[in-house]
């Protein structure tokens, strides 16, 4: 069966190829408007994750950052104490060794005062006995 053109008031009708061939443009044509939107869309969602992520980056990198300066401050710290205890320690080992000195001396004046009274009472005896015994001979000389 044979399909004839008709030409009614100036315009041509379309066969059925010439429309299929058309509608297969036009499909084709949405078909590639769809891809570039799809395109873009994906180009602007890859855009979107990239500032995202680089955001999320950024906000981590001030967290990472002020705990770095935070673990450096107290290291330093750390430092200035483990000195300061030294130092303390030092100190406290001549405190110790000065009040051990100083009992020490203590002791000594207690045996200096302790010899002192002996000494002291030796020469009250000599001092009595040498009294009795001047006495004694001063009783016989008179007699």
């Amino acid at each position: 069966m044979k399909l004839f053109i008709h030409l009614l008031d100036g315009q041509s009708v379309d066969t059925p190829t010439t429309m299929l061939s058309r509608l297969l443009k036009e499909h084709q044509a949405k078909q590639n408007e769809r891809k570039e939107l799809q395109e873009k869309r994906r180009r602007e969602a890859i855009a979107a994750a990239t500032c995202l992520t680089e955001a999320l980056v950024d906000h981590l990198n001030v967290g990472v950052a002020q705990a770095y300066v935070n673990q450096r401050k107290l290291d330093h710290e750390v430092k200035t104490l483990q000195v300061q205890a030294s130092q303390f320690s030092k100190q406290t080992a001549q405190w110790i060794s000065m009040v051990e000195g100083f009992n020490q001396a203590l002791k000594e004046i207690g045996d200096v005062e302790n010899w002192a009274r002996s000494i002291e009472m030796d020469m009250r005896t000599i001092a009595t006995a040498l009294e009795y015994v001047h006495k004694g001979q001063l009783q016989s000389a008179c007699s």
